[in-house]
């Protein structure tokens, strides 16, 4: 169905009244060419593979609005690996209606979307960390980013004996790139990293 799953777990601050740690999952509908096929990456071996990475290629903050829940018992059609991936984050799965429209139009059921409460919604829903009232709800913030992760394929060129030129896959291009993700939360206390310093 075209799903990429971002996961977070979030330690939980004991001393302000938080349990051990808080589980976040986001889906979003995957672009194709965003992260090169399985298949190619298990063809490609990766030389010392214990080396810690830098990306070659940094690319920009993508900023998305997860503005509809979706229900984590019927979530199963949408992408087999939510049921693993998410299990923590039952109650706290969040995906944008316009991926939405996306998949309702592959066939998917719409009945386990639920679409959040919006700032157009509700004029006093501020963002959590202007939100005075630990209990009031608000709009959270996540930010995350992924240091490394397998992006394109790279391609060197040949010649053969007759001096022709050719292509062949030789090797993988890695790439960073962060992420914000902001969604509505019914209490601030379930966003508590996101204050103000």
């Amino acid at each position: 169905q075209e799903v990429k799953i971002f996961r977070a777990l979030i330690l939980g601050e004991l001393e302000r009244g938080q349990s051990q740690f808080q589980a976040l999952c986001f889906v979003t509908r995957l672009h194709r060419n965003e992260i090169i096929p399985s298949e190619s990456m298990a063809k490609l071996r990766q030389k010392n593979p214990r080396t810690v990475r830098q990306a070659e290629e940094v690319r920009g903050l993508e900023h998305l609005s997860m503005d509809v829940a979706v229900n984590f018992s019927k979530a199963a059609q949408l992408s087999s690996h939510i049921h693993n991936v998410c299990a923590e984050a039952r109650e706290a799965i969040y995906t944008r209606e316009e991926d939405v429209k996306f998949w309702l139009e592959k066939g998917v059921d719409g009945s386990m979307f639920k679409v959040l409460p919006q700032g157009s919604d509700l004029p006093e829903l501020q963002r959590c960390r202007l939100c005075p009232d630990r209990w009031k709800p608000c709009i959270c913030s996540y930010s995350l980013s992924i240091e490394w992760y397998p992006c394109m394929l790279k391609y060197c060129k040949s010649r053969d004996a007759a001096g022709r030129v050719s292509s062949y896959k030789c090797g993988i291009r890695s790439c960073q790139k962060g992420y914000t993700f902001d969604y509505y939360v019914p209490q601030k206390q379930l966003c508590l990293w996101d204050e103000e310093t």
